[in-house]
């Protein structure tokens, strides 16, 4: 029984990396094509809600107002910060708009705006209430929306907006490249992108009948203004933590066109410091992840162990337990040297996958114990009550 097992998971993830080797080249590679059009691209507006981010406002401003190609208007909304995050873009606006007298002819205005919020209404998550926000003062016909930590190549909006032109798309999300400093982020970052072929089939997300495979990014969400009006705005995700998943997961199934893209270097963003840096942002999003289900929660712990550890654990039992084990450490090798090559590690993070492992099951159930114990979760200071996050899950 064990060794039916054990071969089991060895062929399943064996017939899932040959699917992921075959067709994630279909996705499109931003970094590596270019897509004509014909006459200027649409007007852009970039959303950029920050709480305390005054370490990287600067560059994620900066990189964008640095963006060639695009008529931008960039609002930046200051969420009821205790740092010098509304000073940092406060000052960056006046640079520009001292910039913006001197210029005698602006053929593609880019603009920055700063808004300040300095109470959360009720019933509203910061982050959705200052993107709302955002959203009433914005005049693109394109909105972009993105965090205070990401930063662009100065041709990702143009290249971005002429693929979502090209591709007549609605919704666009353009895969970010995490950047990781030491073996811990390395080693938990490149773990969750492995697992993510198990979750994720991004060649299937144009697919308007592949209803289940949807996909949205906080660091890359863009979508159309009629679109997103048409979606009710942020209002009607008021207090989703995972603002961004359930947003494409909304695109998706009111049978918007949607579309998502590659591009090695042209978003980049530091999700977290450290591998525990890494497990204080997975304990805020996991249980969201999972519509805040205690039994969902357990069973994913299970599924997890059963893929990962179960096959070492195996290995004591006899050598006829060692070929399936074989069979699925060099397919979990294969995976790793795939998903390095769009987010800078290597296959060799793969001898660190079962501490990965454990740190994963420890955020689970993390996220799960202290949101049940606290009754809800704190996310930049705030407490949301469980109770009302869990009304409003799948609306």
């Amino acid at each position: 029984m064990v060794q039916m097992l054990d071969w089991i998971i060895a062929l399943s993830w064996t017939a899932r990396v040959l699917v992921w080797r075959r067709m994630l080249p279909l996705v499109p590679d931003l970094a590596q094509a270019g897509y004509p059009h014909a006459g200027p691209l649409p007007s852009m507006t970039v959303i950029v809600p920050a709480r305390n981010e005054a370490e990287n406002i600067a560059a994620t401003l900066r990189s964008l107002l640095a963006a060639e190609g695009v008529a931008l208007q960039i609002v930046a909304v200051d969420d009821r910060s205790t740092d010098q995050t509304g000073a940092v873009m406060e000052a960056m606006a006046q640079v520009e708009r001292d910039a913006g007298r001197q210029m005698l002819q602006v053929t593609l205005p880019v603009t920055l705006e700063v808004l300040h919020v300095t109470e959360l209404p009720p019933g509203w998550l910061g982050k959705t209430h200052a993107m709302s926000l955002a959203a009433q003062q914005a005049t693109g016909e394109w909105l972009l929306f993105t965090d205070a930590d990401v930063v662009f190549h100065r041709d990702t909006l143009r290249r971005a907006l002429a693929y979502a032109i090209w591709s007549s798309a609605d919704h666009m999300v353009l895969l970010p490249t995490i950047l990781m400093r030491g073996w811990g982020e390395r080693m938990m970052i490149s773990f969750l992108e492995v697992l993510s072929i198990w979750a994720v089939r991004p060649w299937r997300v144009p697919n308007p009948k592949a209803k289940r495979d949807s996909v949205g990014v906080g660091a890359f969400n863009m979508v159309r203004r009629e679109v997103y009006d048409g979606l009710g705005g942020w209002e009607s995700l008021r207090m989703e933590v995972l603002e961004d998943l359930t947003l494409g997961r909304q695109v998706k199934q009111r049978g918007y066109a949607q579309r998502v893209a590659l591009g090695v270097d042209m978003v980049n963003v530091r999700w977290a410091r450290g591998a525990f840096g890494v497990v204080d942002n997975l304990t805020k999003n996991l249980f969201a992840l999972f519509r805040f289900r205690p039994e969902v929660v357990l069973a994913v712990v299970c599924g997890v162990s059963l893929f990962t550890l179960f096959p070492l654990l195996a290995c004591l039992a006899g050598p006829a337990l060692w070929w399936p084990t074989g069979v699925m450490l060099i397919a979990l090798s294969l995976a790793y040297q795939l998903a390095g090559k769009y987010q800078h590690f290597s296959a060799a993070q793969m001898l660190l996958f079962p501490a990965a492992t454990f740190l994963l099951l420890y955020a689970l159930l993390r996220s799960m114990l202290l949101a049940s114990w606290r009754g809800g979760i704190v996310w930049r200071g705030t407490f949301y009550s469980l109770h009302d996050l869990r009304r409003r899950a799948g609306k």
